[in-house]
C-alpha cells in the first residue's frame, strides 16, 4: 500500500489497524532505561511513608513527581 494511500485511509477515519504490524510497534523515548541514584536515609524514609500511604511503590512515587517536575518546567513560558 502507498503512504498516500495509507494516510487517506487513516485521515478519513478507516480501520487501518490490519495494515500495521503491530509485532514491531514501539512508543518513541518511552523505553525505559536504568539509572542509579544514591539518596541520604531520611530522604528514603520520606519516602517510603508516603509511597505506603498512597499505596504505591517507592520507584513509583520518584517516577510520578519527578514526571510532575518535569512538565511543570516544560509548560512554563
Amino acid at each position: 500500500m502507498k503512504a498516500s494511500d495509507f494516510d487517506n485511509k487513516f485521515e478519513s477515519g478507516e480501520d487501518i489497524t490490519s495494515s500495521l504490524e503491530l509485532s514491531k510497534a514501539r512508543r518513541v523515548n518511552l523505553e525505559p532505561r536504568r539509572i542509579n541514584v544514591d539518596f541520604p536515609t531520611w530522604m528514603v524514609e520520606s519516602l517510603d511513608r508516603e509511597a505506603k500511604r498512597l499505596g504505591i511503590t517507592r520507584q513509583s512515587i520518584i517516577k510520578v513527581w519527578i514526571a510532575e517536575m518535569l512538565e511543570r518546567k516544560v509548560s512554563r513560558p
